[in-house]
């Protein structure tokens, strides 16, 4: 009994861990206070559920036994006794209380934002937080990924985003900034960090930055379904549909990116056959749509990428001019070093590897990705391409010193050993 009861709580901790947050903070009105009753309400289910038995709906289980924990807290805290009537559901206080946060929860949790972690991710993404930080602390307090993981999406030092993660909480509780569903009129303002939290969520599971497995699925399916349900809340905004377009073309291509191993398998080599078609002429349509309304934003412009590289029957045949011409309009709209870096790849199939060499070396010296994985493997992809093969096997190995994947650390092991003197 107590293995199937740490199996059920280590499951309901990677799904449900950001579903029982949103709903403690709705009562605890504080993100320590919130995670503290959370990580209680987990503690007290290893100890009671091998003896009670595990119940029908853990996550509803683990959420009751945080939201109680948390009004206990509340109620044995003096300074906040008069908050006493804000703390039950919405639902109980419509008619009670004539604030208007009660008011704010009342009429509009349901209807402006229909899921719990998407109301959550809208609340952290306040105005008064900077971009980096809103998007720190809710990957880690909202979804659940670690900081580690965060740190290789920011491509800074662990160090540096726990500190972000600190200052945003410390922020929130100094300005008193309110746990709240924000009204319509608000949304527009944080769109633009829930929008980096969704991307970057799916991100990090579409090639997680750790682990065993080169995808971490139930990042991606978290990821796919805020996106999908932002677009249902904001169907005439083309950022919106722009991110829910690359997340469904990128995504299409899951079934093909590993072999029945398990080992990486890159897009030239991938079998086209398998990927989702239905997904991909879906993606086209609202990529589509998305040009024809006006001047695209960066997630349309990267949706239009990835569709063109699906698109074409096989990779020697994809339309490279094309696809580094919308790159050079994405380097305009978002003027990234990463982005200027995946440039690289098709450039050398138009300019040759020697031009695209040039741009990646530049790079490198910039320094801003000097311990990005990524570089060294283009780097090293481009000196093979040119014969320089000694030199291609430092590259791999440097991108081999700085990747955490095991899957990616297998593919980038033999191609040290393909490109080793034997």
């Amino acid at each position: 009994m107590t293995g199937a009861v740490a199996a059920v709580i280590a499951e309901a901790h990677r799904r449900e861990w950001a579903r029982v947050l949103a709903a403690t903070v709705r009562v605890a009105r504080d993100l320590d206070l919130a995670e503290e009753c959370v990580q209680e309400a987990y503690a007290a289910a290893l100890r009671t559920w091998p003896d009670a038995g595990i119940p029908d709906n853990p996550a509803g289980w683990l959420a009751t036994t945080a939201k109680r924990r948390a009004i206990d807290a509340i109620r044995h805290a003096s300074a906040l006794r008069s908050r006493l009537p804000l703390l039950v559901e919405p639902e109980d206080t419509a008619g009670d209380s004539g604030t208007q946060e009660a008011a704010d929860m009342a009429t509009a949790d349901p209807d402006v934002i229909p899921d719990e972690r998407l109301r959550l991710i809208f609340t952290c993404c306040h105005p008064a937080l900077a971009q980096e930080a809103q998007v720190a602390l809710t990957l880690r307090l909202v979804c659940g990924v670690p900081t580690q993981d965060i740190a290789r999406a920011f491509l800074v030092s662990e160090p540096t985003v726990a500190a972000r993660i600190t200052r945003a909480k410390r922020k929130i509780s100094g300005a008193r900034i309110p746990y709240r569903v924000p009204r319509p009129a608000e949304l527009p303002e944080r769109l633009r960090g829930a929008l980096a939290v969704i991307h970057l969520l799916f991100t990090t599971g579409h090639t997680a930055p750790s682990g065993a497995s080169l995808v971490r699925t139930d990042l991606v399916d978290r990821a796919m379904h805020l996106a999908r349900m932002l677009c249902e809340l904001m169907p005439g905004d083309c950022d919106v549909r722009g991110l829910y377009a690359l997340l469904v073309v990128t995504d299409a291509r899951r079934a093909s990116r590993v072999d029945a191993d398990g080992r990486l398998v890159r897009l030239r080599e991938q079998d086209r056959s398998r990927w989702n078609r239905a997904a991909l002429a879906e993606a086209h349509d609202i990529i589509v749509d998305c040009l024809r309304e006006g001047p695209p934003g960066r997630y349309v412009l990267q949706a239009a990428i990835a569709s063109l590289y699906a698109e074409a029957p096989a990779y020697d045949q994809t339309d490279w001019p094309q696809i580094v011409e919308l790159y050079d309009v994405l380097l305009d709209v978002w003027p990234s070093p990463v982005v200027a870096l995946n440039r690289a790849v098709p450039l050398a199939m138009v300019a040759g590897p020697r031009t695209a060499l040039a741009e990646v070396e530049k790079l490198e010296l910039d320094g801003r990705l000097s311990g990005y994985q990524y570089l060294h493997a283009i780097k090293a992809d481009l000196l093979s391409r040119l014969g320089r093969t000694d030199e291609a096997a430092d590259a791999y190995r440097q991108a081999f010193t700085l990747a955490a994947n095991d899957a990616e650390r297998v593919f980038l092991g033999d191609q040290i050993a393909d490109h080793s003197p034997r």
